[in-house]
């Protein structure tokens, strides 16, 4: 069972959380929806919100879900590595996840989440905006971008948390 609690009483370190647990960035609906593992994000302050910074390639299937979308959802899974095999190595188009990892949806606050997960982040899109190769100051993270497909930032206003 989830208990709500603000973005200013989460105990975790978000850093470690997203760069070593890693997460799904969720979107969609009961129509369809998405979701995909991700190690790199941001959490913080902005435009005097609780937000958060979720980087998703442009050809991402899950990408396609939040440009439809109001909301999206970043969700936590302790040290379950297998949930993250399946969804960051197979493409919703092509496979069913959500059957392949046991996953089960719940569709909330405009989006969709797992109840499986011990946190969820469940934001407001605000801002979706391209990282382009004419912005890097320092070239060397230019090695990520071989396929020149760079990330797409998409800030999002916390408007809830659940944790177990």
């Amino acid at each position: 069972m989830f208990k709500e609690i603000s973005a200013k009483e989460i105990k975790d370190n978000l850093i470690k959380a997203i760069s070593e647990e890693w997460m799904l960035v969720s979107a969609g609906d009961q129509k369809g929806y998405n979701m995909m593992t991700a190690s790199w994000g941001f959490a913080g302050e902005m435009w005097g919100n609780d937000s958060v910074i979720a980087m998703i390639r442009p050809q991402r299937y899950t990408m396609e879900f939040v440009d439809k979308s109001d909301y999206f959802t970043l969700s936590f899974y302790g040290d379950n590595k297998e949930i993250h095999k399946i969804c960051g190595s197979k493409s919703g188009r092509e496979v069913d996840k959500t059957a392949l990892t046991g996953l089960s949806p719940v569709f909330s606050d405009g989006t969709v989440y797992f109840e499986q997960a011990r946190m969820v982040l469940i934001c407001k899109k605000q801002y979706v905006g391209s990282i382009t190769e004419e912005g890097f100051t320092d070239k060397e993270p230019l090695r990520w971008y071989a396929e020149k497909d760079f990330h797409k930032m998409i800030i999002g206003k916390i408007e809830k948390v659940l944790i177990k």
